[in-house]
């Protein structure tokens, strides 16, 4: 009866999205409702209903200032970076539509984090003429590599959550990652078959060697680079390869162009990995189990680079009202879906049905463990957030069934990333922007094969690493 309890919150949640019944808004509301009843009946005894309430609250609240800030900026570059709107829309071909989805977005959202990446696929997609929820799926894709997204802190947390190297880890990782990216191609393809654009066979061959050489820079990396760089490096030299291709500069006057089309994102890329040299900056931490907000943060980089930006371009003021008159509606949403996440988390709901999911399948635990990272990650829609909420857990199980002391929570960061650009609350921030009717449940019914490529992925690790 508990358990069932503790599940409604989602069970609703899933069900109105997927039926498209309710839009993000709405259908989290409901979600919340019912997490109180669910999260005061898995509260240790003794604790106060109301003081919780009140407490995860402001917790929830202090979460979702950082993916805000970081969407919100995210949003402010593209003001800052975006061509005028009289310029000529560019036709949506096979190998743009890559480069936006699986090269420039994940590159973005390697520097940045925070679903990022997917407004400026989104943007990009736009461009050419594409909209809808096949934009929006397309979008999603280069949410592909969320354990080095924003310089990896998720990754770092649920290492030292469970007391494992963060580079040992994020090595693992990368390989169910890297046969995840390979899959991508695939979908991807099926995508653009959806919106009536043939892929040709000479096409995809030359994307699957591009994903390839994405895949190796971000397995071999790990060798001999920090971990945090590699999701920048594996995305952006291929990315700058194939923008070359595309728009050759064959004089003077174009190079100097492209030069300064470059040069916005290599100032927030270097202003960003320089903010990460600074040791121990000084930082808000008003709770000590929740990530701190240093001054070097993501959100203030992206925020101060953007502002500055901005300050040199046009109609500045009429830029910022734009941006803000698109933030409203995926903050709201991220908002909501934060703290519905940290209701449930907070209360050990989310613990309480991982743990029964595992005693339930006794010596088939392992195999639950992709699954459950993919619905921690859709649920809190972070790898911070789904770090938090499993990784110990998911360690504990690793453990009891004799896996490598790396497997289990690598697993869980493979998972818990992918399910984190796929979650309801990046689905709500992608819906927001299309502002059209899309809904999530539209979203994730295009990109099933990439939910079956996940499964298949880190189930594959887990066999072959165990």
């Amino acid at each position: 009866m508990i358990l069932a309890l503790q599940a409604s919150p989602l069970v609703v949640l899933v069900g109105l999205l997927l039926s498209g019944r309710a839009g993000p808004v709405p259908a989290v509301l409901a979600a919340l409702a019912l997490s109180i009843p669910a999260a005061l009946a898995s509260l240790p005894a003794g604790a106060g209903a109301l003081d919780f309430i009140g407490t995860e609250t402001l917790r929830g609240l202090w979460l979702a200032l950082q993916p805000i800030g970081v969407m919100t900026g995210g949003l402010l570059f593209h003001a800052a970076t975006a061509a005028p709107a009289t310029a000529t829309t560019t036709t949506p071909e096979p190998r743009r539509i890559f480069a936006a989805c699986l090269l420039m977005g994940t590159f973005m959202e390697s520097v940045t984090g925070f679903a990022v990446g997917a407004v400026f696929a989104l943007a990009a997609l736009r461009s050419m003429g594409l909209n809808g929820p096949i934009a929006g799926a397309m979008a999603l894709l280069s949410l592909c590599l969320v354990p080095w997204g924003g310089l990896g802190p998720g990754t770092l947390l649920g290492a030292t959550l469970v007391g494992v190297p963060v580079q040992a880890m994020a090595h693992v990782i990368s390989y169910p990652n890297a046969a995840w990216l390979l899959m991508l191609g695939p979908v991807l393809w099926h995508l653009c078959a959806k919106a009536g654009i043939a892929v040709p066979a000479r096409e995809k061959l030359a994307q699957t060697g591009i994903l390839a050489a994405s895949a190796t820079i971000l397995i071999g990396g790990h060798w001999i680079l920090p971990f945090e760089i590699l999701g920048i490096l594996a995305t952006g030299i291929p990315l700058l390869a194939v923008l070359y291709q595309l728009d050759p500069p064959r004089s003077p006057a174009a190079r100097s162009a492209a030069l300064r089309t470059l040069t916005p994102y290599l100032i927030l890329t270097t202003a960003l990995l320089a903010a990460r040299l600074i040791p121990s900056p000084p930082a808000l931490r008003p709770y000590e189990t929740l990530p701190a907000f240093p001054i070097t943060h993501v959100a203030i980089v992206l925020w101060t680079v953007s502002l500055t930006l901005l300050a040199l371009r046009p109609n500045t003021l009429r830029r910022l009202r734009d941006t803000a008159r698109r933030a409203q509606k995926p903050a709201a949403a991220l908002l909501l879906y934060v703290l519905l996440a940290r209701i449930l988390a907070g209360s050990g709901a989310t613990t309480a049905l991982a743990e029964a999911a595992a005693a339930t399948l006794g010596p088939l635990a392992p195999y639950a463990m992709t699954p459950l990272g993919l619905a921690a990650g859709l649920v809190t829609g972070s790898n911070v957030g789904a770090n938090a909420a499993l990784v110990t857990v998911q360690a504990a199980l690793g453990a009891a069934a004799n896996l490598p002391p790396l497997l289990a929570p690598a697993l869980h960061n493979f998972a818990g990333g992918a399910g984190a650009g796929m979650s309801f609350a990046v689905c709500a921030l992608i819906c927001g922007l299309l502002n059209d009717g899309t809904k999530p449940g539209q979203l994730w019914r295009l990109l099933l094969p990439s939910f079956v490529a996940i499964l298949a992925a880190g189930t594959g690790a887990m066999l072959v690493m165990r």
